[in-house]
Formats: C-alpha cells, sequence, structure tokens
C-alpha cells in the first residue's frame, strides 16, 4: 500500500479562499492545531512529524499548500485519526466532529523585543499588500470564470441532453450494481489540485496510482462533465457507497474527480489543465464532445472560441502573476518571524507533539 497520500484542502479560487478542512478532518479521533504566524516553524515541525510517522510504516495523508506546493498546510494519521493542521490556514476547523481539538501556540517561540517599531510597520503594511495582490488575484479568476462560462455556451447550446442523461444512468448502473448498502453516506470533499504562483498543480497521477479502473472524461466546457459527477456522487451517497469527491481548484462549485476506493475507480475531467491519457490496464476514455455536442460545433464557432480562448488565457496568466506577487510579499513577512523565532523552543514544541503522538498511537519513542 502507498504509504501517503497527497491533496490540498484550500484553494485560491474564482470565489476567494475556499476550504475543505472541515470535511476532510471530519470524524477524527483528535486534531492538533498549531497556531502562530508565518515563519515560525509550523509547516517544518507538520513534515517532520509526517516523515516520522511514515518511517514507522504508517499511511499519513498530505495536505499541501496551494501557495507554496512543496509545504504542509497539515496531516492527517490515517490509522489513529490524528490530524494536525496549520491554524492560520484552516478555516472552521474549530467547528469539526473530532472527539479532542488541542491548540499548539508556535508564538511562543517568537521574540516580540527582536521586531523593533518600524518592522512591525513594514509588516503591517506587507500584509495589507498581501491582502491586496489575494484581492485582485481573485477578481481576476472570476472574469478568468466568466469569459470560461462565455466558451461553456457554445456546447450547451449543441448539447444532446437526453443522451447525457443516458450516460450518467449507463455508468451508475455500470458502477454501482451490486455494491452499497441501505445506509446512506456522505462524501468526504477534497482539491487534488490547486492554482498556485507556478500555475496549476495537481496529485490526480499518485491519487489514482493504484485504482485497478480510471476513466478519463474529454469534452469541452459545458459538455456536462461537472454535472454528471456530481449526479454520480450523489447516487453513490444515496447507495452507501464510499466516495473522495474532488472540487476543481477554479471553480470550487464544479467537481473534476470522483474516487471509489472500495470499487478501485477513479472517474475525472481529464482536460487542461489536468490533461492526462490512458496509460496502462484498466484506463479508459469516455469522450463527452463526440457523444453529446452536435457534430461539426468546433468548426463552425472556431473563430469566436478561439478569440475567447486567447482572453480566458491572459486572464488565467495574469491571476498567476498576482498569486507570484502574493508569495513574494509572504515570503518578506516570513523572514521578519523567522528572525525573531527562537528554534529551540520550537524543537521543544516538536518533541512535546512526538511525545503525544508517541502516547497515542502506542509508540516507543
Amino acid at each position: 500500500m502507498e504509504k501517503s497520500s497527497h491533496y490540498f484542502v484550500r484553494g485560491n479560487t474564482a470565489h476567494g479562499a475556499h476550504f475543505l478542512h472541515k470535511s476532510a478532518f471530519d470524524g477524527l479521533n483528535k486534531i492538533f492545531v498549531l497556531s502562530g504566524p508565518q515563519g515560525t516553524g509550523k509547516s517544518t515541525v507538520i513534515r517532520n512529524l509526517a516523515d516520522s510517522q511514515l518511517d514507522k510504516g504508517r499511511h499519513v495523508q498530505c495536505f499541501h499548500s496551494p501557495l507554496r506546493p512543496d509545504e504542509l498546510d497539515g496531516i492527517i494519521l490515517t490509522e489513529s485519526k490524528i490530524g494536525i493542521i496549520d491554524g492560520r490556514v484552516c478555516d472552521g476547523i474549530s467547528e469539526n466532529e473530532a472527539d479532542e481539538i488541542e491548540y499548539i501556540h508556535f508564538g511562543k517561540a517568537l521574540n516580540y523585543s527582536l521586531i523593533v517599531p518600524e518592522h512591525a510597520k513594514t509588516i503591517e503594511d506587507l500584509k495589507g499588500k498581501l491582502v491586496s495582490a489575494y484581492s485582485q488575484a481573485y477578481e481576476t479568476f472570476l472574469t478568468a470564470l466568466r469569459i470560461h462560462d462565455e466558451w461553456e455556451k457554445y456546447y450547451i447550446e449543441s448539447m444532446d441532453f437526453a443522451k447525457a442523461d443516458q450516460i450518467k444512468q449507463d455508468l451508475i448502473q455500470q458502477l454501482f450494481d451490486g455494491h452499497g448498502s441501505d445506509a446512506p453516506t456522505a462524501g468526504r470533499h477534497l482539491f487534488f489540485g490547486a492554482a498556485t504562483p507556478k500555475g496549476a498543480f495537481d496529485f490526480i497521477q499518485s491519487l489514482t496510482a493504484r485504482l485497478n479502473r480510471r476513466i478519463f472524461i474529454k469534452g469541452r466546457p459545458g459538455s456536462g462533465k461537472s454535472t454528471m459527477l456530481k449526479k454520480l456522487a450523489a447516487a453513490a451517497e444515496q447507495k452507501g457507497i464510499e466516495v473522495e469527491v474532488f472540487h476543481c481548484g477554479f471553480d470550487p462549485n464544479s467537481l473534476d474527480m470522483l474516487i471509489f476506493p472500495a470499487l478501485g475507480t477513479a472517474i475525472f475531467d481529464s482536460t487542461a489543465p489536468h490533461e492526462y491519457f490512458p496509460d496502462r490496464d484498466g484506463d479508459e476514455i469516455l469522450d463527452m464532445y463526440s457523444l453529446t455536442i452536435a457534430p461539426g460545433t468546433d468548426e463552425t464557432y472556431a473563430t469566436p472560441i478561439a478569440e475567447i480562448k486567447e482572453r480566458y488565457s491572459a486572464k488565467m496568466k495574469a491571476a498567476t502573476s498576482l498569486l507570484a506577487e502574493a508569495e513574494a510579499i509572504d515570503s518578506q513577512i516570513k523572514a521578519y518571524y523567522v528572525a525573531a523565532t527562537d528554534f529551540s523552543i520550537v524543537e521543544e514544541l516538536r518533541l512535546q507533539l512526538q511525545s503525544e503522538l508517541n502516547e497515542l498511537t502506542g509508540s516507543a519513542i
């Protein structure tokens, strides 16, 4: 079994900062929330704790930062049902149905006397600029989404909805017959990718690596991919089939992938910016364009669609640049806190957390 799974639980989207922590971290025995500003060692400690659990052969779910995908926002120790998360980035975690939530204050490691008044003023100014950069990025993503809506219209107007509904019904029967229970279930909501300062980034390949069957949905904007996934997710929940529901990192109201762990199956939107092609046994293509859209639609509207694509691409590029600006500002703020942090205290907090985890998971130190 793969010993780690990789996701995002927050996104920089066309609808602003979007958080899925409540669903992703639901039902755990305990959640440790690490509080404190950026630069106080939280992500490093989370990574260290993840590595120590992986070294012991345990399964760890890793939740990556959309601002810096190589850093972690949090982890879940799957077998012991324990979550550890950076409190700065986990909106709504306090409402989670965990048996216990414990706060660990990394602000203790900060020596505020090292942040001189002019530094404090600079930090406040930078925080304002950070809010502004994010706000502009979200507005630009929203403009891109509106352009995407224009793009979709051409295909929606050329779509055979009865055929799309038949495909959905056939899939429900094919995937779910003989499975499920009488008790409905609730899907677990996650992101497999995110808009980052370097562009779109995803974990589709690692998340689906060990599944027996992968259905790659091809099509155009507006060819019914997300709608079909929503209906499949609802049918799975109704039939009591466990489902992981992956939202689009650009438009969280849309769905991009479903994984049915008990069925060893994934079905996902395999179009840009997460376009993949079958490369092993058990892979298949479901082409919604050829199956549901009137032939010749691409050719008929080639000129207006090309113009829309150009505008959409320009806005996405501009939004990505604004995220890169946000990352640079965040790094400047972080540097002030790093300089004022006593990392021997951070190490004490890490050891305290490690000790608690050892107790909870029944490990020897």
